[in-house]
C-alpha cells in the first residue's frame, strides 16, 4: 500500500490556495479544450461531407452527359445498324458522342452474333503508342465481324479530325466478343431497357479508372467507356490542411482516386484497380483497416506519431451499379487546431504568472493560520510516544483550535490513566487479584464510593458475585447473588443484563424494597441514599459475561444531577477493558482445565491399555514433583539457587504426566508380554502340543513293531524312557520361556539341540493363512509327509520394517537410536534364546520405540512459548549422563534439569512398582542399589539421587506407593553415589 508523507499545514495551505487558481484555470482549459474538440470533430466532418457531395457531384456530372450520348446512339443508326457497314456509316455520330462529352473515351456497339465496333478518341500519347497510331490519327476503330461458321475477323483502322480514314491494319489475332463482357450481359438483363452501369474497373486500353454505361436496342447492345480520372484531380486540390490525405475506393477495397499531402491523385497503370491495402499511402491502408463492421472510424486516430482525425463517408448516390464509393479522410489534429493550441499556450503563462504573484500572499496567511497548530501537533506527537510530562498545550484565540488544545489536554490525562489500568490488568495473572484490582482502579478514576463485579454462571441463570469493594477496601460480604430467573427488577445489575446497556437506579433507604435489596450496601457506605450504575461486561464475541456495579452516594436532602455522559462513557470503555482482561482469565482458566483433562486422559488410556501398569503415567509425575520441590528448597549444594517460576512448574507437570505418551502406538501384546514366546497368545500350548504328538510318535511306533497285548506291553515299556526324556526336555523348555535375568550360552545350546527333534507333518502348512502370512510363506512346499524341527525360526517369522519405519542419521528428531532391520522376529528360537527377560532385540525397540514416538508426537503439537520445553523433558528420560541413552544420545550437560529429574522418577518407579507382569516390585535396599550403580555407571545424575536421598524424597514417595514389608531401608545415606 502506498504510503504518502505527510504535509505541514503551511505547505497545505500554501497548495490549497495555489491549487484553486491551478484548478479553476485547469477547468477553464478543460472546458475550452473540450469545446474547440468539439469545434473541430465538427468541422473535420463537415469538410468530410463537403468533399464527398464534392466527389459525387464529380462522378455525376461525368456520367450524366454519357447517358444522354448512349441513350442517343442506341436510339439512332448505331443502335438499328444490322450489317458493319451500316456500323461504319454511324462514325459521325459516334465522333459527336467522344467530342461532346470529355468524360467519354469510346463508344461502341456489340451484336449478338458475336460482331463490335468500337471508336476512341486517340487524345494523349499513352493511347495513341497502345494502338500504334499513324500521325495525325485523331481516332481509331477496333471491329470484329463473324463468319457462319462464328470466326472472327478483326481489324484496326484509324481517322483524323474529319474522319477520314488514315490507315487500315486487319487483325487476325484480335478476336473480341462482347456478348462475354458484363456490361453486354447488363445491358441484355435490363428490364426497362435503360442505361445500366458496371462497377468501377481500371480500362485495358488507356488506363484510366471508369465505368461503362450500355444500353440494348434490339440484337445490339451500344455501350460507352466513362472515364473517373475527375475523381483524382478533384481530390488533388487543397481541401482541409497541407498534411490531409484523400482517397476513394470502392465498398470491396479497389481504389479510384488518392490524394497524399497535396500531391494530387497518385494511381499505378495496370490492367485491374489497385487495392487500398497494397497501393494506397500507410497512413490510408491502416485507416482502412481499422473501420468496423459497419464501415464507419473512430473520430481521432494515432498513427506514425500523431493524432489524426479521420472519417470514412460513403458516397451516396455517385454509382448506382456495383460496389458503392467510400471517401476516406484525414488531417493532422495539430494543424486543425493549431489556432487553438496557441489560445492554450497563452492563456498557461497569464495564469502562471498570477500564481507567482500571489505567492508572497500565500506564504503570509498560511503561516499566521498554521502557528498555532503546530504547537498543537507537537503536543499531539509527544502523546503519540506515550510522554506525558509535557505541560498542557497553551490557549489560542481562534475559538477552534482553543477546544483543540482544551479536548487535547483532556485527552492526554485519560489516555495516561486508561494505559496504567490497561496495562496493570493484562499484566495480572491471578483471576482474584485482577478482578479486585479492576474494582479498585474503576473506582479511583470515577470518584465512586464501592463497586461489585457479578460473573454470568454457565448456564446464564445466576449473576454470581465475584469481587466487592468498598471505600477502597475489599468488603466481599456484601456481594449480592441475583437470580435471572425471577421477576425481581430491583437488582441494577439484572436491569443492565436484560437491557444490555449501562442502567443507572437511584435507591433511598426509606423504601423497604430498597432496604431489603441493598440494606448492606446502605450499612457499609453509612449513607441514606445513592446512585448504581451498572454495566454488562462483555468479551470478545459480543457475549455477556457479568457486570459492573459502580455505587455513588447522595445527600439525604435532594436528589443530585444525573451521572454525566462523558463519564458513563469513560466507564463503558473501561468496562470493555476489564471485560476483555476478564475473559482471557476465564478463557486462560478454561483451556487450562482443558489441557489437565486431556493430559490425563492420555496418560489414563496408557495406563488402561495395560492392567500391570495401571499407575505408571499417574505415579511418576508425583515422584517427579517431590524431586523437583526438593531441588527448589534446596538451600546448599549443586541446587542451592535452583527455582522454577509458575511456568516451569506448568511445563515438568505436563512433561510428566505426558513422558510415555508414545506408548499409545505400541502393541499391547509387547507391553504385556509375560513370557519369551507370547504374542497375541503365548505359543508355548503349540509346542507343548508338538511334544503330545511326539510321545505318542514313539508309543506308536513301539506298537506297530510288536503284536498282540505282549507286544504292546513290552512297547510301553521300551516307550518310557524316551517319553521320560520328552518330559524333562518340555519341562526345560517351558522354564526357559519365563524370562530372567540372566539365560547362559549352555541353556541355549541345550534349547537348539532339542529343537533339532523331527516330527512328522502330515497337514498342508498353507491352509487357513492370513493374506500376509501367505505372502511370507516360502515356496515351494516340501511334500507330505514331512519332516520339520521341534522349535524353529522360520522364515515367514520375520517381518521387514518398512522403509516408512526407518529414519535417517541426520534426521530432523536427532533420534541416534539403533534399529533392528525387521519388525518382528517370532522365531521360537529366536524367542527362546532371549538372555535377559522376555523381549527380543526387535521387541525392546518396540518398546523404547515409545520414547520416540512421545518425542514426535509433542514435538507436532503448537505449545505456546514458556510450554516449549516439554517435549525435551518427556522425551529425555530415557538418556544417560555418558551419552549413551536414546533415542538422541544426549549427554547430561545437554539435558535440562527437569529431564534428569524424570529419569530418576521413571527409573525408581519401574523398580519398585509391582504391577509388571515380567518380574515382581524390588524392595527398597535392592531398587537404590541398583540405582546407586547406575549413578556411578553414569545412566543417571549423580547430584540429583544424593537430593533424591537426602530431601527425603525417596522415603515420602515410598511410604505413599510401597507395600510396608519391602520398606527394608533405615538410613538412606548408605546408597549416596
Amino acid at each position: 500500500m502506498l504510503h504518502l508523507k505527510p504535509r505541514t499545514l503551511y505547505i497545505t495551505l500554501s497548495f490549497l490556495m495555489v491549487g484553486l487558481v491551478a484548478l479553476v484555470f485547469g477547468v477553464l482549459m478543460l472546458y475550452e479544450r473540450s469545446r474547440s474538440d468539439a469545434l473541430m470533430l465538427q468541422q473535420a466532418g463537415a469538410a468530410a461531407r463537403r468533399i464527398g457531395r464534392e466527389a459525387a457531384a464529380t462522378v455525376e456530372a461525368e456520367l450524366r452527359p454519357a447517358r444522354v450520348s448512349v441513350a442517343l446512339l442506341a436510339a439512332g443508326a448505331l443502335g438499328r445498324a444490322g450489317t458493319q457497314a451500316e456500323r461504319l456509316a454511324a462514325l459521325p455520330q459516334m465522333a459527336a458522342a467522344l467530342g461532346g462529352n470529355a468524360a467519354l473515351s469510346a463508344v461502341y456497339a456489340g451484336t449478338a452474333d458475336g460482331a463490335f465496333v468500337l471508336l476512341r478518341r486517340l487524345g494523349d500519347e499513352a493511347t495513341r503508342r497502345r494502338m500504334d497510331a499513324p500521325a495525325g490519327a485523331a481516332f481509331g476503330l477496333q471491329s470484329v465481324e463473324r463468319d457462319a461458321s462464328g470466326a472472327a475477323h478483326g481489324a484496326y483502322r484509324f481517322y483524323d479530325a474529319a474522319l477520314r480514314e488514315l490507315q487500315r491494319r486487319e487483325r487476325p489475332d484480335y478476336g473480341f466478343d462482347p456478348r462475354t463482357r458484363p456490361w453486354y450481359e447488363l445491358a441484355r438483363r435490363a428490364a426497362d431497357g435503360g442505361v445500366v452501369q458496371s462497377a468501377p474497373y481500371r480500362f485495358f486500353t488507356t488506363g484510366e479508372p471508369g465505368v461503362t454505361l450500355a444500353r440494348a436496342q434490339g440484337a445490339t447492345v451500344v455501350g460507352a467507356d466513362v472515364s473517373l480520372q475527375a475523381l483524382g484531380v478533384m481530390l488533388g486540390k487543397p481541401q482541409i490542411s497541407r498534411s490531409a490525405e484523400l482517397l476513394i475506393a470502392t465498398e470491396g477495397g479497389e481504389m479510384l482516386a488518392e490524394a497524399r499531402h497535396g500531391g494530387g491523385a497518385q494511381l499505378k497503370d495496370g490492367q485491374a484497380l489497385p487495392r487500398v491495402v497494397e497501393a494506397a499511402s500507410p497512413l490510408m491502408r491502416a485507416l482502412w483497416q481499422r473501420r468496423d463492421a459497419a464501415g464507419r472510424l473512430a473520430p481521432v486516430q494515432a498513427l506514425e506519431g500523431r493524432e489524426w482525425v479521420s472519417h470514412a463517408l460513403p458516397l451516396d448516390g455517385a454509382v448506382q451499379a456495383g460496389a458503392p464509393l467510400v471517401l476516406l479522410m484525414a488531417a493532422p489534429r495539430d494543424e486543425l487546431q493549431a489556432f487553438q493550441i496557441e489560445s492554450r499556450r497563452r492563456s498557461f503563462y497569464i495564469s502562471l504568472g498570477l500564481v507567482l504573484l500571489l505567492l508572497p500572499l500565500v506564504h503570509l496567511l498560511a503561516d499566521r493560520v498554521s502557528r498555532p497548530l503546530r504547537h498543537l501537533a507537537r503536543q499531539a506527537e509527544a502523546i503519540e510516544r506515550f510522554e506525558f510530562g509535557d505541560p498542557d498545550p497553551a490557549r489560542s484565540l481562534i475559538r477552534e483550535v482553543d477546544r483543540l488544545a482544551i479536548a487535547m489536554a483532556a485527552m492526554k490525562h485519560s489516555l495516561r490513566r486508561f494505559l496504567d489500568i490497561s496495562a496493570a490488568l493484562s499484566a495480572e495473572r491471578d483471576f482474584d487479584t485482577l478482578l479486585d484490582l479492576i474494582l479498585r482502579e474503576t473506582i479511583a478514576v470515577t470518584g465512586a464510593s464501592g463497586g461489585a463485579v457479578h460473573l454470568l454462571s454457565d448456564d446464564g441463570l445466576v449473576l454470581e458475585p465475584a469481587a466487592a469493594r468498598l471505600h477502597g477496601a475489599p468488603a466481599p460480604e456484601v456481594g449480592q447473588r441475583w437470580d435471572l430467573s425471577g421477576a425481581d427488577s430491583l437488582g441494577a445489575p439484572v436491569r443492565a443484563l436484560r437491557a444490555d446497556a449501562a442502567v443507572e437506579v437511584e435507591l433511598g433507604w426509606d423504601e423497604p424494597a430498597h432496604l431489603a435489596a441493598y440494606g448492606p450496601l446502605f450499612t457499609g457506605l453509612g449513607t441514606a441514599r445513592l446512585r448504581l450504575l451498572a454495566l454488562p461486561l462483555k468479551n470478545r464475541r459480543h457475549e455477556t459475561i457479568g457486570t459492573l456495579t459502580l455505587s455513588f452516594p447522595l445527600s439525604a436532602q435532594g436528589r443530585a444531577e444525573p451521572l454525566g455522559a462523558a463519564l458513563v462513557a469513560f466507564v463503558h470503555a473501561l468496562s470493555g477493558t476489564a471485560a476483555l482482561a476478564i475473559d482471557n482469565q476465564l478463557l486462560l482458566h478454561a483451556r487450562k482445565a482443558l489441557l489437565e483433562s486431556f493430559i490425563k486422559l492420555v496418560a489414563g488410556a496408557i495406563d488402561a491399555k495395560s492392567p500391570y501398569t495401571g499407575g505408571h503415567c499417574q505415579r511418576v509425575p508425583e515422584l517427579t514433583r517431590l524431586l523437583a520441590q526438593a531441588a527448589c528448597d534446596a538451600t546448599d549444594g549443586p541446587y542451592a539457587g535452583f527455582a522454577m517460576d509458575a511456568d516451569q512448574w506448568e511445563a515438568l507437570h505436563i512433561a510428566a504426566w505426558l513422558h510415555d505418551c508414545g506408548k499409545v502406538t505400541t502393541p499391547e501384546h509387547v507391553v504385556d508380554k509375560a513370557t519369551k514366546l507370547e504374542t497375541i497368545h503365548n505359543r508355548i500350548h503349540e509346542i507343548r502340543t508338538r511334544f503330545e504328538v511326539l510321545k505318542r510318535d514313539v508309543l506308536v511306533g513301539r506298537l506297530e513293531a510288536e503284536l498282540g497285548e505282549a507286544g504292546t506291553a513290552r512297547a510301553r515299556a521300551a516307550a518310557a524312557a524316551a517319553q521320560a526324556e520328552l518330559d524333562a526336555d518340555y519341562a526345560f523348555v517351558a522354564a526357559s520361556n519365563v524370562g530372567g535375568e540372566h539365560f547362559d550360552p549352555d541353556a541355549q545350546a541345550r534349547l537348539r539341540r532339542i529343537g533339532e527333534r523331527r516330527w512328522q507333518r502330515t497337514l498342508d502348512d498353507t491352509l487357513g493363512l492370513s493374506a500376509d502370512e501367505s505372502r511370507r510363506l516360502p515356496r515351494p512346499r516340501p511334500p507330505l509327509p514331512a519332516a520339520e524341527r521341534l522349535l524353529q525360526d522360520r522364515p515367514e517369522h520375520v517381518v521387514p520394517r518398512p522403509a516408512g519405519e526407518q529414519f535417517a542419521a541426520d534426521n530432523r528428531w536427532g533420534f541416534r537410536l539403533s534399529q533392528p532391520d525387521n519388525l518382528h522376529d517370532r522365531g521360537e528360537l529366536h524367542n527362546l534364546t532371549v538372555s535377559r527377560g522376555t523381549l527380543t532385540d526387535e521387541e525392546r525397540y518396540r518398546i523404547n520405540d515409545h520414547i520416540v514416538q512421545t518425542i514426535k508426537m509433542l514435538q507436532a503439537l503448537p505449545f505456546p512459548r514458556h510450554l516449549r520445553g516439554v517435549p525435551e523433558m518427556a522425551g529425555g528420560h530415557h538418556e544417560r549422563m555418558d551419552g549413551r541413552g536414546y533415542p538422541k544420545g544426549l549427554k547430561g550437560a545437554d539435558m535440562s534439569p527437569q529431564a534428569r529429574m524424570m529419569a530418576i522418577a521413571d527409573v525408581f518407579e519401574a523398580l519398585t512398582a509391582d504391577d509388571r507382569p515380567y518380574k515382581p516390585g524390588k524392595r527398597l535396599s535392592e531398587a537404590l542399589s541398583i540405582m546407586q550403580r547406575m549413578t556411578r555407571e553414569q545412566h543417571l545424575d549423580a547430584e540429583l539421587f544424593a537430593l533424591f536421598l537426602q530431601a527425603g524424597v525417596c522415603r515420602a514417595y515410598a511410604e505413599r506407593f510401597m507395600p510396608p514389608e519391602r520398606l527394608d531401608v533405615s538410613e538412606l545415606e548408605a546408597y549416596l553415589p
